[in-house]
C-alpha cells in the first residue's frame, strides 16, 4: 500500500505511521529525514535543497517533490511506503501526482482542535534525558520529576496554547484543503483519533479496510 498519513499536529500520526509500518511491513517516510539524507549524499537534488537552506529559504516545492521521488524509487519501497509530513500543500500534492508517484490512499486523522490544545499543551519531557510524560495520561509518579533519572519535567516551548493554535491555523489554512484534492480523486478515507493509542488504531484499520 502507497499511503498518505495526515492530520493536525498532535493527532498521533507519528504513533500510528509507526504501528503501520509494523502491520504492513512497509516503511513510514518522512520529509525532513529525506531532505537531510539527499543534503548528506549530496545527490543532485540534494546540493540544490542545500542551497535554498543556506540563504535561508524555503526549498520550493519542485524540489522537495523531486527529493521525494528519489527516495520513493529505492527498493525499500517496491512493497510500498508510508509518507508522513508531505505533501504539506495543493501545490505539493499536485506536483507529487505529476511526477508520476501512486498513491493507494490518503488517511485524515481527525481532532478537534480543543482536544489538541489539551492534548499538546498537557505534554511535558525531561529537562536531563528527554523522556515523554503527559499531564493528562502518562504521570510521573514524582510531580515533575522524571522517573528514570529525576530530572525537571519541562513544557516544550512550542508546546504553550498560543504557539499551538498558531500551528492548528497554519494546518487548516494550507494543509486541510488537500483533503479536498484527493478526496475529489477518490483515494481519502478518514480515521478519528481518540484518546487512548489502541482505540485510533481500531479505527485507522477499519478506515484502510485493514483485517
Amino acid at each position: 500500500m502507497n499511503l498518505v498519513l495526515m492530520g493536525p499536529p498532535g493527532a498521533g500520526k507519528g504513533t500510528q505511521g509507526e504501528i503501520l509500518s509494523k502491520r504492513l511491513g512497509i516503511d513510514t517516510i518522512s520529509t525532513g529525514v529525506m531532505l537531510r539524507n539527499a543534503i548528506k549524499e549530496q545527490t543532485e537534488v540534494g546540493k540544490l535543497a542545500e542551497g535554498y537552506i543556506n540563504e535561508g529559504k524555503l526549498v520550493p516545492d519542485d524540489v522537495i517533490v523531486a527529493i521525494v521521488k528519489d527516495r520513493l524509487a529505492k527498493p525499500d519501497c517496491e512493497k510500498g511506503f508510508i509518507l508522513d509530513g508531505f505533501p504539506r500543500t495543493t501545490a505539493q500534492a499536485e506536483a507529487l501526482t505529476a511526477s508520476g508517484v501512486k498513491i493507494d490512499k490518503v488517511l485524515s486523522l481527525e481532532v478537534d482542535d480543543d482536544v489538541i490544545v489539551e492534548r499538546l499543551s498537557s505534554r511535558r519531557e525531561c529537562s536531563k534525558c528527554g523522556a515523554p510524560y503527559s499531564v493528562l495520561f502518562n504521570k510521573p509518579a514524582v510531580e515533575g520529576k522524571c522517573d528514570k533519572c529525576g530530572g525537571e519535567l519541562i513544557r516544550r516551548a512550542d508546546d504553550n496554547p498560543e504557539t499551538i493554535k498558531n500551528r492548528l491555523n497554519v494546518y487548516h489554512e494550507q494543509t486541510e484543503p488537500i483533503k479536498d484534492y484527493y478526496a475529489k480523486a477518490g483515494l481519502l478515507v478518514t480515521a478519528s483519533g481518540a484518546d487512548k493509542v489502541e482505540d485510533t488504531t481500531k479505527n485507522v484499520l477499519a478506515a484502510l479496510g485493514i483485517e
